[in-house]
């Protein structure tokens, strides 16, 4: 099979290795891919909101199947304009994918439908956003709407910090368009996990899970970012909130996609909260997370064409998932600075000590190669250093063993990512 691969980050480094191990993969694109990508595929410099020119290469290169691994492609409606070729492509409609291009969509879905979640109102304009904040129970939570990268999330302590957000994403427009509408939320306390799950419209399959650090700085202090490293799986996930969460969460949330005329096909991914009352959703996305692809790939046993056509397919409910019985850390090698400003274009040391290591990856998220050949830092998030455990801890402290092997300059990561290990 020719595979294509949109997405040009870590998660697509994690996805082209998973499809490069599988027997049915004879070549792999990446569009526009980075210079870890280049490793298993052949990157080609289309941009992944360039929807026509991909079906173009698609159709030229006769691609069997294209997997989207970004969500702004997803939220813009590349399925559809796939789809409208004749062309395989893994991932949802344009229709489906709202469930995470709009949070006002989402927690209207789940309110409708009964899906636990935090009490929110939606606001359209600043004025009565303030006007409401005004009378909230603090600490509080607003949202951007659409789109901003995991960062158009701000926690407020107090009203003044409320007032002050409302008027970052709603009066500065900090996240562009994703700030035309706002959700305003209320603060849940617990133990946050993220949960992946393949689905064909009807049918869901749940991947191990994982849980993701978004705060820059060490004692998740300091802004959002992409994700700063992650683990798999959780401690707090436990036998009991699985059920509760397949029975309540997963199924219904497909079921009631379905139910709207927006039936779901590729990755949901469902950000929980495990509060006092029981598990709640956070937040939903429509494709792999990233970090957390870099963790639960390399612990899945199946061959993910397999998995992947199933879904496109129909047929999911034929697939088994299994996973190894064992544990990955990933930690995020940054550009310091990140996510506010930062400098780049930095050589990248010591990339070749991960072919040697069994259960060690360096998943590439922001570097390409200069003009002299060298991979060199092209981004906030650079790499993903990834490592297998035999159990948390383990994984824990082989991952940050494997930071100690790349150097460049500039480098900046957490010292704390799954931390929460120990205290479990």
């Amino acid at each position: 099979m020719k595979i294509l691969i949109v997405g040009s980050g870590g998660r697509e480094h994690a996805i082209a290795w998973a499809v490069a191990k599988s027997d049915k993969a004879d070549k792999i694109y990446c569009a526009p891919g980075n210079a870890g990508i280049a490793e298993y595929a052949e990157c080609v410099p289309i941009g992944a909101m360039e929807f026509e020119r991909l079906v173009a290469f698609a159709r030229e290169k006769e691609i069997d199947l294209t997997i989207i691994g970004m969500d702004d492609p997803l939220v813009g409606g590349i399925v559809d304009a796939f789809e409208a070729e004749g062309l395989r492509v893994f991932g949802p409609r344009k229709n489906a994918a709202i469930i995470e291009g709009s949070k006002a969509f989402s927690k209207d879905l789940m309110k409708k439908y009964h899906i636990p979640t935090a009490g929110y109102e939606n606001f359209y304009d600043k004025e009565s956003a303030l006007a409401y904040l005004e009378t909230a129970r603090m600490p509080i939570v607003l949202k951007a709407d659409g789109l901003a990268l995991g960062k158009g999330v701000l926690i407020c302590e107090n009203l003044e910090e409320a007032k002050a957000g409302a008027e970052t994403i709603m009066g500065e427009k900090k996240f562009g368009s994703a700030g035309d509408k706002m959700v305003i939320e209320e603060f849940m306390t617990g133990r946050e996990v993220s949960v992946l799950a393949f689905c064909d419209g009807k049918t869901v399959k749940c991947m191990t899970s994982a849980q993701d650090h978004k705060r820059a700085m060490d004692g998740d202090q300091g802004l959002n970012t992409g994700g700063m490293g992650t683990f798999s799986p959780s401690p707090f996930y436990t036998e009991e909130v699985r059920e509760f969460c397949e029975k309540y969460i997963y199924q219904p949330t497909i079921d009631a996609m379905a139910a709207e005329g927006r039936p779901f096909t590729g990755i949901l991914f469902t950000g929980l909260m495990i509060t006092e009352d029981g598990p709640k959703v956070l937040e939903y996305n429509a494709r792999f997370g990233d970090p957390e692809a870099q963790v639960v790939l390399p612990r899945m046993k199946n061959d993910i064409i397999d998995v992947m056509e199933a879904c496109v397919d129909g047929r999911l409910d034929q697939i088994n998932l299994e996973f190894e019985d064992n544990a990955a850390v990933c930690v995020v090698l940054a550009s310091d600075g990140y996510p506010v400003s930062y400098k780049k274009g930095f050589p990248i040391e010591g990339l070749d000590t991960f072919r040697e290591k069994e259960g060690y990856y360096c998943f590439h998220a922001g570097t390409k190669f200069d003009d002299q050949g060298r991979i060199v830092t092209n981004g906030g998030r650079v790499l993903g250093i990834t490592a297998k455990g035999a159990d948390l801890k383990e994984a824990r402290k082989n991952a940050y063993a494997a930071t100690e092997w790349i150097r460049f300059e500039n480098k900046y990561m957490r010292n704390d990512i799954g931390k929460a290990i120990d205290e479990a």
